[in-house]
Formats: structure tokens, C-alpha cells, sequence
């Protein structure tokens, strides 16, 4: 890799371990990486050039911090929260930003956007009005099973099923607890396809960089269901193109994304798009290195390059949502609640020509508490899969299936069930 910016410093809001592929890639650019979070002990801190404790949600400190270490650019890890953060300390630095103050109105809460989607022919997950009040004639229209959630949180933080009034109660603390905003919404249960649509923009223009169909777990009763994996492209790809792509690159372009990396995420069912979620900054699961891999186009670098310059268009063509003709996969590794005493199966993987990349959050001697069950903190690890076709894909997630293990300190098995391969790919007989 060039060094274009060799000695440039680049200083990036949060440590999550998801932010450290980042942080490893601006530095093999030659940028001095500084990162900034609430925690000490963040994974993305071991690898930058410096690292400062400071909370990426004290806009006013972060920016004293940026002045004192002169940074050239500012860019938001993989932490939808930060990106308010973020969009406030470009301002105040004049330095480049992906968003604006009225993009992040419409994507930090869930509200704001479920609205904003419904003006454009984008229709959200049929809701219930419910407050903290939890009058007697709120509660009693709602149609159980629902999902009570924060507006400003993701991952799963804060997020219940219910399935019987008595259970509302808590799940509205839970959510409240987790809102900055003290805000909260009561969504339809939905049981059904659930996928992710994942755009990239330059310039000004658009582009469906991978369109593919996620899968969750059921194994947690009561909790958001957590992702286990996901198969690119998706079987409704052809539909979403009829029915939701043009609407959606226009609702991007009306509120004024021009540059960026954005997520959406929907339901399916019964011929009809439900779209639920969105995140617009690089995702934990990162189909960036599916795309990176299918045809050449890092993501990475076209947002390192923006931060620094203002542009980060690249030469290369953003995507092609069909993959080309291959097929991808990620393959999630959760676990429940203990400490883990062993981990098994997941060196070696740079040796096969299937897998591409593996990303590891958990390690033996790290515990999986009770409050990390039922979003995405427990999960351990990554893979990710391209293949020529969907039955050496299939061969490959079966062969990770069996040989990734992880196991408590009393040698019990930590691992939730993975998802239903043959289903997932089209090959049921």
C-alpha cells in the first residue's frame, strides 16, 4: 500500500473491536492513528500511534483533544452513537464530514427515520403508540408479540420482546435506560426474511454495494434476536431492485448524502419490504471486506481518504450487488453467558482459500455476562466466506460449523446453534 498520507494524523471516534480493522488499515496507509474512547482497555487502542481515554461523546473534549495533537481528519469507528459526535466536531474543526447536522437528525433516531422513510414509499415495521405513562387504553391495543426498543441505540442494547402485557413494564425501563434521548418505540414482532441493503456514495452517487439476507437467533426467548450470519446476494435481491432501490436512492439524495458508507436494514415478508434500521458509518459486520474481496473496492480507504481530503473517490467500481456471479457469507459465532476457558477452531484460516477474513472479539479468559446476552457483545468471532458457488459455500460454513468450538471454564459448550445453511442457501430438498 502506497503512503500517500505517510505522517497525516487521523483521530478516530471509538475503540470497539470492530473500529480496530480500521485503525490496522489507516495505519498500514502510513497515517498516525490517534483513538479516542470512554474505556481504557478498548481493543482499537492497542494498535493506534497514540490513544486517549476521552469519551467520544464529549464533543467539547474531543475537540480540545484534536487541537492539542494537530490532526489532519476526524472519522467515526464502527459506533452509530459517535456519529452525531462526529458530524459536531468536523463542524468546529472545519475539517471533512460525511454527515450533515440534518442527516444525523433523520438516522440517530428511530422515530425521526421511520417517518422520514414513510414519505418516500419506504414503509417501517407497523408500530403501536405507547409512552411512559403506559395509559390502560395504550396498552390494551397492542398485539402481542412486539419489540420495545430504544430510538437512539442499535446492537440490540435495550431491546425486549414481549409477549403478554406484564412484561411491557420492564421492557420500558430496559429501553428507557438505554435511550439518551428517554425515548422509545413499540414495534410488531416480526418473524419473517430480515436483510440488510448496503450503499456506498461519491460524489453524489449511489450505489448498492451488496444487497444479502441476514439470520438470528430464536435461542434467547425474550431478548433481541441476535445475528448469526448472513448469505450475499440475498433471494429477494431481484425485488428490492423493482420495488425499493429507486426510492431509497432518492430519499438518500433529497436529504443530501453525497459521501459515505450507509446500512438499511428490513424485513420481508408477504411480498412487502418493512425496514427497520440504519447505520450510517462502516457496519460491525462488515460486508466492506465482502465487497473489498468480490471487486476490489475498501471502503476503508475511500473513508480514510475523505477525512483527509475532502474526496475519497477511488478508481475502482463500488460494488456489484450480484457479487459477480459468487456467493458470500458471514458466519457469527455467538455465546451465552460464562467465562471462556477454551476456544478451538478458529486458527488457521488464512490458509483456506474459501475464507477471507475472521474477526475475533472474544478470547479465552473473557466472560459473557448476563447484559451482553441478547445483543451483539457475546459475540465471539467473524468469518467470512466468497466461493464460485452456493455448494462450496455451503461445504465451507458446515466445515467452520463443526470445527469452531468454545468452551466455559467446566468445560461446557458456550456456542448458540448456527443458522439453517441448506435453508439460507436454496438448497432444501
Amino acid at each position: 500500500m502506497g503512503k500517500e498520507f505517510e505522517g497525516k494524523k487521523l483521530l478516530i471516534l471509538g475503540g470497539n473491536p470492530e473500529t480496530s480493522a480500521l485503525v490496522r488499515y489507516a495505519n498500514d496507509m502510513g497515517i498516525r492513528t490517534i483513538v479516542t474512547s470512554a474505556r481504557h482497555a478498548d481493543d482499537a487502542k492497542k494498535y493506534a500511534w497514540k490513544s486517549f481515554d476521552v469519551d467520544g461523546m464529549d464533543v467539547a473534549g474531543v475537540i480540545a483533544l484534536a487541537g492539542e495533537e494537530g490532526v489532519d481528519g476526524v472519522l467515526v469507528g464502527v459506533a452509530d452513537i459517535l456519529v452525531p459526535s462526529y458530524c459536531k466536531v468536523c463542524d468546529a474543526l472545519g475539517l471533512p464530514c460525511y454527515a450533515t447536522q440534518g442527516i444525523v437528525d433523520v438516522f440517530s433516531y428511530k422515530d425521526v427515520f421511520k417517518a422520514t422513510c414513510e414519505r418516500y414509499g419506504i414503509h417501517g415495521i407497523p408500530e403501536f403508540y405507547l409512552d411512559g405513562a403506559m395509559a390502560e387504553e395504550d396498552t390494551a391495543r397492542i398485539e402481542y408479540p412486539v419489540m420495545v426498543k430504544p430510538v437512539d441505540n442499535g446492537g440490540g442494547v435495550g431491546m425486549s420482546v414481549c409477549y403478554a402485557r406484564e412484561e411491557l413494564g420492564e421492557a420500558v425501563k430496559k429501553a428507557l435506560a438505554a435511550s439518551k434521548k428517554g425515548r422509545f418505540i413499540v414495534e410488531k414482532y416480526m418473524q419473517c426474511d430480515d436483510m440488510g441493503m448496503y450503499y456506498t456514495f461519491q460524489d453524489g452517487v449511489c450505489t448498492a454495494s451488496c444487497i444479502y439476507d441476514r439470520y438470528t437467533t430464536d435461542e434467547q426467548p425474550g431478548m433481541s434476536r441476535v445475528c448469526l450470519g448472513g448469505t450475499y446476494p440475498s433471494k429477494h435481491i431481484g425485488e428490492y431492485f423493482r420495488r425499493m432501490h429507486d426510492n431509497a436512492c432518492r430519499m438518500f439524495r433529497e436529504i443530501g448524502i453525497r459521501d459515505g458508507v450507509l446500512m438499511l436494514s428490513a424485513f420481508y415478508e408477504d411480498g412487502e419490504f418493512y425496514v427497520y434500521d440504519t447505520g450510517f458509518r462502516l457496519q460491525g459486520e462488515a460486508p466492506h471486506l465482502l465487497v473489498n474481496a468480490t471487486c476490489g473496492f475498501d471502503q476503508r480507504e475511500m473513508l480514510v481518504r475523505f477525512a483527509l481530503t475532502g474526496s475519497g473517490r477511488l478508481a475502482q467500481e463500488p460494488g456489484d450487488a450480484y457479487l459477480g456471479g459468487k456467493w458470500a457469507a458471514t458466519q457469527w459465532f455467538l455465546l451465552r453467558q460464562g467465562t471462556i476457558g477454551r476456544i478451538e477452531g478458529l486458527r488457521g484460516w488464512e490458509n483456506d482459500p474459501r475464507a477471507i477474513a475472521s474477526v475475533q472479539r472474544l478470547h479465552e479468559g473473557d466472560t459473557v455476562p448476563a447484559e451482553w446476552v441478547g445483543n451483539e457483545k457475546q459475540v465471539m468471532a467473524r468469518l467470512y466466506f466468497v466461493c464460485d458457488s452456493r455448494e462450496e459455500l455451503a461445504a465451507a460454513l458446515h466445515e467452520y460449523r463443526e470445527k469452531v468450538q468454545a468452551f466455559d471454564t467446566d468445560g461446557n459448550s458456550m456456542l448458540l446453534d448456527g443458522f439453517d445453511i441448506e435453508k439460507a442457501l436454496g438448497m432444501e430438498e
